[in-house]
């Protein structure tokens, strides 16, 4: 399960969390001082952005590989680069209470979730994705405020979810709504919820039925 540190996920069952490297390069990005002279040599918050950044620039690299593929040159190339990037922080002695101290503790306090993207080369080193998916939703609460109950939350939520989930899986939005609209009324899946696969959109039905 991709994720932010958000520390409620590790009450979520069954489920091996990757941690976002985007998250922990923001946090020393927002450590770098404003007022650094070009000539000076790197800070150690522009270090540990520049760590993260690495990972990122062998992603780029590894993009059209397959996921086995992929695993076994992330073993390879990324690997390193955390071993190398921990290795500096637990030396890092920044000034109590500074952004620096900020990014070290956040970095460290995810640290048991940073590298399982390694186990499965299907994984991603950031959860940029779940992040803007979600930003339509973020947006738009701008404009409307706030739900008038929590089940008008939740339902706004599930909705979205499933518009998401379906441009996620390269799916005509209006198909797959109008798909489980028309099936779903008629399928027992209280008592049997096996049957709800037929109803995802990764399944073989679905993408006959609703591909764009």
């Amino acid at each position: 399960m991709h994720s932010d540190g958000y520390s409620g996920y590790e009450k979520v069952e069954n489920v091996i969390r990757c941690c976002c490297w985007a998250h922990i390069r923001r946090h020393f990005v927002d450590a770098i001082p404003d007022l650094k002279n070009k000539d000076a040599p790197k800070s150690n918050a522009e270090i540990g952005r520049d760590y993260c950044n690495q990972l990122f620039e062998i992603e780029k690299t590894l993009e059209d590989l397959t996921p086995e593929k992929r695993k076994e040159e992330c073993l390879r190339l990324e690997k390193p680069v955390p071993e190398a990037f921990w290795s500096w922080l637990e030396n890092l002695s920044p000034m109590g209470g500074s952004a620096l101290a900020k990014a070290k503790t956040y970095a460290l306090n995810q640290k048991p979730y940073m590298e399982n993207y390694l186990l499965d080369g299907r994984c991603s080193i950031s959860n940029n994705i779940a992040e803007n998916s979600i930003r339509p939703f973020c947006v738009g609460r701008k404009n409307w405020l706030f739900s008038d109950t929590p089940k008008g939350a939740d339902a706004s939520a599930i909705v979205y979810s499933l518009v998401e989930k379906t441009k996620a899986n390269n799916l005509n939005v209006y198909a797959y709504l109008n798909y489980l609209l028309l099936y779903m009324p008629d399928m027992d899946y209280r008592n049997y919820p096996e049957v709800m696969e037929d109803m995802m959109p990764w399944s073989e039905r679905v993408q006959q039925e609703c591909k764009k």
